[in-house]
């Protein structure tokens, strides 16, 4: 039950998509960011078109207000 509750604690709803931020995904694959970006940009044709996509620096200023706690490094999201 915790983890579901540490997955669920992860999503955002951002332009109306609720999302993961990728820096949130490595911890739960305990693989690097750069690893993660690599391998969906290596393999991205098995993904849908609208998998990735990246925030916009106010998306992520706001996002980083509402999540000060965090520290948050990254702009990048999966849906």
């Amino acid at each position: 039950m915790q983890i579901i509750k540490s997955i669920q604690n992860r999503i955002y709803e951002i332009r109306g998509v609720r999302v993961m931020l990728d820096f949130d995904l490595v911890v739960l694959y305990e693989v690097e960011t750069r690893v993660l970006n690599q391998a969906v940009k290596r393999n991205i044709q098995r993904f849908p078109d609208d998998f990735m996509f990246q925030l916009t620096k106010l998306e992520f200023e706001n996002l980083k207000l509402e999540n000060s706690n965090q520290g948050m490094s990254s702009q990048t999201v999966m849906t």
